[in-house]
């Protein structure tokens, strides 16, 4: 027993600085879904600045307060409902097809969760839309702090996992996020317009019984080891 001990302590030990540096249900908890639920959709005018891993940037509010205020994608894509729209997510290649039964309208470069924070997998469909949202989660301790606000054109397909668009990075194509699918603006944007429950004008929408059959999503294959 005395010679398991220290052994038992190192496995206990390694156990609890996983979890404490690299939380990979973060976006998989109530925590998140009540943080999707309290959300506004509403632009913050005032957020000049975010953090992503630790590091302060600049928050692009002129491109993003007039990308999220444009509904010409809107009124260009239409808003037909249609149960044979399905979106693909392709970790192991890092892109997204938009369906319309076996026909692909729609595929771009995107950038899902890395390996320690994987992008979960699986059949899904679209719960709620959130035109602009602040987003916030990692670790200080473990340099991926972020704290993000005015991220455009999200939808949840999981729990506190989406599809939303990002400013803080231009590296489509590669795993870099903490979970969540990471768009380009326009691309989200076309996305954001083409899926349902149909937004409209709103700032916030949830599947219900008056908006029923949110878009399927599929997320399918493994997360790519090699990032560059």
């Amino acid at each position: 027993m005395a010679r398991i001990l220290p052994l038992l302590l190192l496995v206990f030990a390694l156990y609890l600085g996983i979890n404490h540096f690299w939380p990979k249900n973060e976006l998989a908890s109530q925590k998140a879904v009540d943080e999707v639920m309290a959300a506004t959709g509403e632009f913050d005018p005032n957020a000049l600045l975010g953090i992503w891993n630790n590091k302060s940037i600049r928050v692009p509010n002129k491109d993003l307060l007039a990308a999220v205020t444009d509904t010409t994608l809107q009124n260009v894509l239409g808003v037909t409902a249609n149960d044979n729209k399905w979106i693909e997510v392709d970790l192991n290649n890092q892109i997204l097809y938009a369906h319309d039964g076996n026909l692909v309208v729609m595929s771009f470069p995107i950038s899902t969760g890395l390996p320690w924070t994987p992008t979960v997998t699986g059949e899904f469909r679209i719960w709620a839309k959130v035109r602009s949202q602040r987003m916030s989660g990692g670790s200080v301790e473990a340099g991926n702090y972020y704290d993000l606000p005015n991220v455009p054109f999200v939808q949840y397909f999981y729990q506190g996992y989406g599809l939303h668009g990002a400013y803080w990075h231009n590296d489509f194509g590669h795993p870099r996020s903490h979970g969540c699918v990471n768009i380009s603006i326009n691309d989200a944007a076309k996305l954001f317009y083409w899926t349902e429950p149909v937004i409209g004008d709103q700032h916030f929408l949830r599947s219900d019984t008056k908006n029923p059959n949110g878009t399927k999503v599929i997320v399918h294959g493994t997360t790519p080891t090699q990032l560059n």
